[in-house]
């Protein structure tokens, strides 16, 4: 079942949960997101990144990812993340995404004001949900930002914690649906102790009764985790353990069959189906992290 951003974060909202949101590109990733949701009953966000544009085409996987979950019994939304360029939000929305994030978080705050409100009025035409970005998590997504031993500064390297005052103004001068902000998380693979700022999300939930959205979860704890939507996270962005992980399973294939036989072949489709079956396992164990004690609903 195809659901706008707006109700699958409303449904989180109503539950104090939050909703998974998985970057997937790959067909394989794809199908554990849609099959780990229909197993744990619980809905789940399905997404794919512009930034994974090389990896994986808009245009190959974008009408597969909206296809299957029309015909999921899970509820699901086909989000765009990080789209960075109003063009491509508007290829998304064209394919049937009922999601979009515009990321103007390296911009200038004005701008970012500015291509933030012009992609609200892109949404408005059609059933899809607007996120955007204020603050800065200080790197893209699949960087190793904070390594061992270092101090991180807002949660890491070049991290800017989200100003709950301004926040408040950003959310009323662009009219988006749900807001991601920085509160000591960081994109990528944090090697260390994520020092996460609650005091911060709090007074920007004070100011603004949207929700909020969590990105760069590396590194943070299942406790944290449940503080965090406590506070008034709804959304919580989630691919570079799931990707390690499916890379590990993916080694242990080739390690094992040339542990008998150092000339072994190793076929293509034996990786593919052991990083399938543990992102199956991984995004369950999440989707029921993130649901923060709510009973399935499906």
């Amino acid at each position: 079942m195809l659901v706008n951003l707006r109700d699958i974060c409303s449904i989180a909202e109503q539950n104090n949960m939050a909703v998974g949101a998985f970057n997937a590109p790959s067909f394989e990733a794809v199908r554990a997101v849609i099959d780990a949701a229909e197993e744990t009953g619980y809905p789940v966000i399905l997404q794919h990144a512009e930034c994974h544009e090389d990896m994986m085409p808009l245009d190959k996987i974008g009408p597969a990812m909206v296809d299957l979950a029309e015909r999921s019994t899970a509820q699901i939304c086909v989000h765009l993340d990080h789209g960075e360029n109003l063009s491509y939000l508007h290829r998304a929305l064209e394919y049937g995404f009922t999601g979009i994030m515009f990321d103007g978080s390296a911009l200038p705050y004005e701008d970012n004001v500015y291509y933030s409100a012009r992609a609200a009025e892109m949404c408005s035409g059609y059933n899809c949900g607007l996120e955007c970005e204020l603050g800065s998590m200080g790197a893209r997504e699949g960087d190793v930002l904070v390594k061992e031993g270092e101090t991180p500064a807002a949660g890491g390297t070049g991290a800017v914690y989200t100003d709950p005052d301004q926040a408040g103004e950003f959310v009323a001068a662009t009219g988006l649906d749900i807001l991601a902000c920085s509160f000591g998380t960081v994109h990528g693979l944090y090697r260390g102790e994520p020092h996460l700022s609650f005091e911060v999300l709090e007074q920007i939930r004070e100011r603004i009764r949207i929700p909020l959205v969590m990105h760069g979860g590396s590194g943070v704890s299942d406790d944290d985790y449940r503080q965090a939507i406590d506070a008034g996270i709804r959304k919580i962005n989630y691919y570079t353990y799931g990707a390690k992980y499916a890379g590990e399973a993916a080694c242990r294939v080739v390690d094992a069959a040339r542990a008998k036989d150092s000339s072994a072949v190793v076929y293509w489709h034996d990786l593919t189906g052991a990083a399938y079956e543990c992102l199956v396992k991984d995004f369950m164990q999440v989707m029921k992290v993130f649901a923060n004690g709510a009973a399935p609903l499906a």
